[in-house]
């Protein structure tokens, strides 16, 4: 599929956006983009076509990606007046890469089908870094012939892809992720921080578990964002409780108890309320602290 160019549409140019829709453009696709903001710098040197609606790219693309923050984004994206359905003709296939609510996107789904047209969900794993290196874990939900027909281009952006069952099933995966990452944060925060205070190097901690049984991605990264105080995002911690806010919705309506992912919700709760909504999700850390009265990195008093 690669091996010819496409008529692609990117909509959604943001952190994890942009160089998700720089890959496609580097594997010699024509790539049609739209977003709400100011186009980035690199798309804008790169033969990436603009266009001035949702409605548009999906005028002119064949397949149309879309990359946004939360379910009423996607929605708007897909079914507002100048949305993706609107420009939509029979044959055509949407990809929404976002991470967003399970029961929403089997509606989406539905209402994309009754066009004539395919929907797969594609919510991803991996932050920035994973977005920039094409390392990206991707969780797809849909039918398995056009999850073939699209692999290919998920292959250009990442490495661990999965057909994980139909439409929906995507993004309860990427929740079930998200659920996993918070509490991964949370321990490797109560860690440092408990390691710390007892007076050890909290560097020289980190270094010595990485070795051991606790290593994990989430002890490499933040638990060195945590050390070196680097807070950047990343992922912000504003779309975590999203994420989670959709874990904890979909569980009540399972009948389903998630006692530990409800206190890294009102950790990230905690950040939020001392204006740290923009922070990375390693910054869970700060709430800790704040209950301690203590920064990992401070000398025992």
């Amino acid at each position: 599929m690669t091996s010819q160019s496409l008529k692609l549409g990117f909509i959604g140019l943001g952190i994890m956006g942009a160089p998700m829709a720089g890959h496609l453009i580097r594997a010699g696709h024509t790539l049609f983009v739209h977003t709400r903001g100011k186009l980035p710098a690199a798309i804008v040197d790169s033969p990436a076509i603009a266009c001035a609606s949702a409605r548009e790219v999906a005028q002119r693309a064949d397949i149309i990606f879309t990359m946004v923050p939360d379910t009423p984004d996607v929605q708007k994206v897909l079914f507002d007046e100048g949305g993706v359905a609107a420009g939509l003709t029979a044959g055509k296939t949407v990809v929404d890469m976002s991470s967003i609510s399970p029961i929403d996107t089997k509606t989406f789904a539905q209402k994309i089908n009754a066009l004539g047209c395919d929907y797969l969900d594609a919510p991803v794993s991996g932050g920035e870094v994973g977005a920039k290196n094409a390392t990206l874990s991707i969780m797809v939900g849909g039918d398995e012939a056009v999850f073939e027909r699209v692999r290919p281009l998920f292959e250009l952006m990442g490495k661990n892809i999965t057909l994980v069952g139909g439409n929906g099933d995507g993004q309860t995966a990427k929740v079930a992720n998200q659920i996993i990452v918070a509490l991964n944060i949370e321990a490797v925060a109560e860690a440092l921080l408990f390691a710390a205070k007892a007076g050890a190097d909290p560097a020289r901690v980190r270094q010595a578990l990485m070795g051991g049984f606790a290593s994990s991605r989430i002890l490499e990264v933040h638990g060195e964002r945590m050390v070196k105080r680097t807070f950047a995002p990343g992922f912000r911690i504003e779309l975590h409780q999203k994420d989670l806010n959709l874990a904890l919705a979909s569980a009540r309506s399972l009948g389903v108890s998630l006692p530990n992912t409800a206190t890294a919700q009102e950790l990230f709760n905690s950040c939020a309320a001392h204006g740290g909504k923009g922070w990375d999700h390693s910054a869970m850390v700060r709430a800790l602290e704040t209950m301690a009265h203590f920064e990992i990195g401070q000398q025992p008093g």
